[in-house]
């Protein structure tokens, strides 16, 4: 009798948190602006458009890089300089960014290309990639960027048109493109637990703690970005994006973030697995290589997405309160397909599948890297006890 009202409260528990979490998301979540609302698409004289530095670092990236500078060099309605960092390639990377530099570009576009060689000691290599091409930039507003992102045309004209007057530091979320099962599974479970762990619509508020960056789009003011520092303070940063976002935000300058399906799309990883192993190195570094903050994580994920699965064969006093919790779930995943992702809600069948993969992608993250030592990055080997001690807060 007493498991039996133990586990009836823990059903309910479970009910309530993902009921009430749900409700806040679907309450909140719209305040976010989207961008492509039609007051964002204006349009400038040529004399009067935004000027903007792209920086985009480079490694082994001959697959999509060309796709990622093209796409730059094709905004319109903007100002451009790309600067192109080919970061110690083994590829064709190099060779590809030297091709599209040489073409002749569009009035007010223009493209300049950096090879690093060598990568100086204390530097992780992404960093010291953005850094090195941040002195050479020389627009009003950076953006730092990943080079295997399409952007469409109109992208940097509209989110140029926000930040002007809202904001220090723009993020946008980037359109997840998924081209198999397993990516659609692991992406849309991944996207609906990000909004019930992470209160997106509070970036904008100064006296909250939630900040927020994205590797695939960190727009910022140049004198915003020097004055908190740059990549200069974040050199052995795995997490050198959300990084960025937290000292914009408690150094108290505006920060905000807006949605805009399809304007910056990126094909993040080929399969489930592939999603593991971009997993592997960032996973960890969220819970600063603390295990006990990871296997906290690994529980409560356990806890909130499995124990429903099991409570639809217990007694009906629990198989309701597993109801109400798949109730809630069916809510965030029809939102997060029809406003981010087109995945169906129907994935919310393998749920339960996807979150017993995610858990062990989190715990492998930590196995591996308690096990070499360290993470290899970039081709780079960096040992663990540097980076807990240049692992700084994220919130």
């Amino acid at each position: 009798m007493i498991v039996f009202f133990i586990a009836t409260f823990l059903i309910w528990f479970i009910a309530f948190a993902w009921t009430g979490r749900t409700l806040s998301v679907l309450r909140n979540l719209p305040k976010i602006p989207n961008l492509l609302d039609d007051k964002y698409a204006v349009s400038l004289p040529e004399d009067k458009q935004p000027f903007v530095s792209v920086i985009v670092p480079a490694r082994n990236e001959a697959q999509a890089i060309e796709q990622t500078l093209r796409s730059l060099l094709a905004q319109q309605g903007v100002s451009v300089e790309v600067l192109a960092i080919n970061d110690r390639s083994t590829d064709g990377t190099g060779e590809i960014m030297d091709r599209v530099a040489a073409e002749k570009c569009a009035p007010g576009k223009s493209i300049r290309v950096l090879h690093v060689e060598d990568l100086p000691e204390g530097w992780m290599g992404k960093t010291h990639a953005m850094a090195l091409a941040a002195r050479h930039a020389s627009a009003p507003w950076f953006l730092f960027t990943d080079g295997d992102i399409l952007f469409r045309e109109d992208c940097l004209r509209r989110a140029l048109n926000y930040a002007e007057t809202e904001t220090d530091h723009l993020v946008l979320f980037p359109t997840l493109i998924s081209k198999s099962f397993g990516e659609r599974m692991m992406l849309s479970a991944i996207q609906v637990l990000t909004m019930l762990a992470w209160r997106l619509w509070k970036v904008a508020e100064p006296k909250s703690r939630e900040s927020i960056g994205a590797g695939a789009f960190n727009l910022i003011r140049s004198d915003v970005y020097r004055r908190v520092g740059g990549f200069e303070s974040l050199r052995m940063e795995v997490l050198e994006d959300l990084r960025l976002g937290y000292e914009v935000k408690h150094q108290g300058f505006r920060q905000r973030m807006a949605f805009g399906r399809d304007l910056a799309r990126v094909h993040w990883a080929t399969g489930a697995l592939g999603i593991g192993r971009n997993l592997t190195k960032n996973v960890f570094a969220v819970f600063h290589f603390k295990p006990w903050m990871l296997l906290g994580a690994c529980l409560a994920i356990a806890v909130f997405c499995l124990m429903p699965v099991a409570g639809l064969f217990g007694p009906w006093a629990i198989r309701i309160g597993s109801l109400v919790t798949w109730s809630a779930a069916f809510l965030l995943f029809s939102y997060s397909a029809r406003k981010f992702t087109g995945i169906s809600s129907a994935y919310l069948v393998v749920f339960p599948v996807a979150a017993c993969l995610l858990i062990y992608m989190i715990m492998r993250s930590m196995v591996v890297t308690l096990a070499c030592g360290g993470v290899v990055w970039r081709g780079t080997f960096y040992p663990l006890d540097a980076l807990r001690r240049q692992a700084g807060p994220l919130r």
